[in-house]
């Protein structure tokens, strides 16, 4: 009987660049993009094929218990981005610049990117906002730092635009989100996203704009697609956006093991023989000769 012929060897997993994400666009095959804040989802994010692995301030909220973006600190969002420098090798490391993180200046901007780039292992920056924070975003840029606008819901400006609600409802809101894209670009931003826009202009910025254009819960029309890591499994439980598909909800998975280990340990359960060290017979009467111990 013939051997059967050797597999076909995989091929070998590639850095995500800035021109591989250009040429999914061309191709029409999506980009996977995740908020993650974390080491181990950093790794397996990584393992998985995720492009993008985006270090959201949202994870601010998540991890610290912040009530909104706008009080995650810088050094918070350091840390994260840390972890998940050392939690990945493929994907494509960006860090969301926080609240007034690149808002005062030109200088500032390309001060706190540089420090995200040197200490915490970022290649992107993704700076939410408008058509008036361009010119700083565009200094990040020309100092060599590449950017993904954000665009929409910005959670930094909900009090300035009335609430968490989607933006494009209006022809009017519609046309400034589009200008907003259009200066982002201008400013030389390699991708725009459009967080809970309507699906239209999600839509028009994809079929338009000569960058990719991400969507989170703005429709399906985009190059990609965007969601926070912690809401594929529920792991934030004040809130779960409309947009936000649960995977798999750990809740319950936790609480049961959380509630196990709890009644393990009060009824001497936990730890049993098979998690437990002990000292060879003869140590152990030498042990007790020496200590005068009597052991029950």
């Amino acid at each position: 009987m013939a051997e059967s012929p050797p597999a076909a060897a995989q091929p070998a997993r590639k850095k995500v660049t800035i021109p591989s994400l250009m040429d999914k666009m061309k191709k029409g095959e999506p980009i996977v993009q995740l908020a993650v804040y974390d080491y181990e989802t950093a790794i397996i994010a990584d393992r998985v094929g995720i492009d993008i692995l985006c270090v959201s301030d949202t994870g601010g909220m998540v991890l610290f218990g912040h009530e909104d973006t706008t009080s995650v600190s810088f050094e918070e969002v350091m840390f994260m981005a840390q972890a998940v420098k050392r939690g990945s090798k493929y994907g494509l490391r960006m860090v969301d610049m926080p609240y007034m993180s690149f808002h005062l200046s030109e200088m500032q901007a390309v001060d706190n990117a540089a420090k995200y780039v040197s200490q915490g292992g970022a290649e992107v920056m993704k700076c939410e906002g408008n058509k008036h924070h361009a010119k700083n975003i565009e200094a990040i840029i020309k100092a060599g730092i590449p950017v993904q606008g954000h665009i929409g819901i910005t959670p930094m400006r909900m009090p300035q635009l009335g609430g968490f609600f989607a933006q494009g409802k209006t022809a009017d809101r519609a046309k400034a989100l589009i200008d907003d894209a259009w200066a982002m670009v201008d400013a030389g931003c390699f991708s725009i996203m459009c967080e809970v826009t309507t699906s239209e202009v999600c839509q028009m910025l994809a079929e338009t704009l000569p960058v990719p254009v991400i969507s989170l819960g703005a429709g399906n029309a985009a190059h990609g697609v965007h969601i926070i890591g912690s809401d594929l499994f529920h792991l934030y439980e004040k809130h779960t956006p409309r947009h936000s598909k649960v995977y798999t909800d750990l809740v319950p998975i936790l609480e049961k093991g959380l509630a196990d280990y709890r009644d393990d340990v009060r009824a001497r359960r936990y730890p049993g023989p098979e998690h437990t060290v002990f000292m060879k017979p003869e140590e152990l009467e030498r042990f007790k000769e020496m200590t005068g111990w009597k052991k029950k």
